[in-house]
């Protein structure tokens, strides 16, 4: 593939920073080192940027030739709650942090596309770049829209990025329409009376009922939903007792619901409540079932800006076409929030199958260093397309 945009020569540069962003990863809004880094690279290369966004985000704007229009690029900067099992130079120095999703990945891509359209600068309009804190459930995008993101930055769509270990390196794929699903999460106390272990009978034990709850609920997706609607219950917690002869008066039983129609969702938490009655009442017990206010919304990529985004790929994977068929996945992520409130697209680039190409959120992971330079071939691409001389 020619390199006619000089893209091939920052990979070096490009590497050192996704390194360092790898060594000392930060949690949901504590990403102070790395949105300094961020806006010291952007500075240095002469891109304005401004700081402390929706928390720790940076946002940087570069204009082209006059025009009107305007787009944003997102990347998101957040690590895990993971310790790294990693051994290599560039592993976690942050105890119980990693970058096990690839956003220091996604971060430096967007930084080596900053480069190269700052330096081309061959499209017509304005061009946002949004570096988003906290991805990972505390709800980085939300923030940044709360804190003024499309007033002060205004552009008519906005496109997002995320590498997937399940794809070939530096191919892409999406899909018009919902594309993640959307995540609500949930704890259910159950309360009883509590008492000695040897006197069952005169206690009513919410461990019980709470083994009875958690089986009850995995028959609302197999028998209350349409099959054709697509749903997940999982229970990923129970909290109860600290003492072996000790029935105690509480339990709590947590987890999440994933679904991609809003009818659905609904209906979920509708069978979630009466189930959970139902249990109470057949073991004597009291239950309080709480949604949690902040959730992630399905992600849904508008029809005219994927058409565009699928555009720009073919041309960035030198005329290899992007796939458009990109499953529907159970997973969720708040650039969903941006895309309720400015249409746009969310493309998957292929990490690849070599050496810590295992799935994202595990100990082992590692973004593959060499599909950066195709990231920022993409965002460029992309640029241009949407924004035409």
């Amino acid at each position: 593939m020619t390199d006619d945009l000089g893209i091939d020569a920052l990979h070096g540069w490009m590497r050192d920073i996704r390194r360092d962003l790898h060594a000392h990863p930060e949690l949901a809004f504590e990403e102070v080192r790395t949105a300094e880094r961020v806006a010291r690279e952007l500075r240095e290369m002469g891109v304005g940027c401004v700081t402390g966004i929706g928390g720790t985000g940076v946002v940087a704007t570069i204009a082209g030739e006059p025009g009107e229009g305007a787009i944003g690029l997102r990347a998101d900067m957040d690590a895990l709650p993971i310790e790294e099992a990693n051994t290599f130079a560039h592993r976690s120095r942050n105890a119980g942090r990693f970058h096990g999703c690839g956003h220091d990945g996604h971060t430096t891509m967007l930084l080596g596309a900053a480069r190269v359209l700052a330096g081309h600068r061959r499209f017509r309009g304005t061009v946002h770049l949004i570096f988003q804190p906290a991805e990972e459930v505390a709800g980085g995008a939300p923030a940044m829209i709360a804190d003024g993101l499309f007033e002060r930055f205004p552009m008519s769509a906005v496109y997002g990025m995320h590498n997937a270990p399940m794809m070939p390196a530096g191919s892409f794929a999406t899909r018009a329409g919902p594309m993640l699903a959307a995540l609500r999460r949930f704890d259910i106390n159950v309360t009883g009376r509590g008492g000695h272990g040897a006197f069952p009978h005169l206690c009513a034990d919410p461990i019980v009922a709470a083994s009875a709850l958690v089986q009850a609920l995995q028959s609302i997706v197999s028998r209350r939903l349409d099959p054709l609607q697509p749903a997940v219950l999982t229970v990923s917690m129970i909290r109860a007792g600290d003492a072996y002869n000790v029935i105690p008066d509480t339990a709590t039983v947590g987890g999440a619901i994933r679904y991609f129609d809003a009818a659905t969702g609904a209906l979920v938490q509708r069978e979630m409540l009466r189930v959970a009655e139902g249990i109470a009442a057949a073991h004597d017990v009291k239950v309080g079932l709480r949604f949690a206010e902040d959730h992630y919304p399905p992600l849904v990529n508008a029809p005219s800006e994927t058409a565009l985004a699928l555009e720009a790929a073919t041309r960035a994977a030198g005329g290899v076409a992007a796939r458009s068929d990109a499953p529907m996945v159970m997973g969720s992520e708040d650039f969903a929030w941006m895309l309720q409130t400015k249409p746009g697209c969310y493309m998957a680039i292929g990490n690849g199958d070599g050496p810590g190409s295992c799935m994202v959120h595990d100990a082992r992971y590692d973004f593959n260093d060499a599909i950066l330079t195709a990231g920022v071939r993409y965002w460029v691409r992309l640029v241009e397309t949407a924004l035409p001389l």
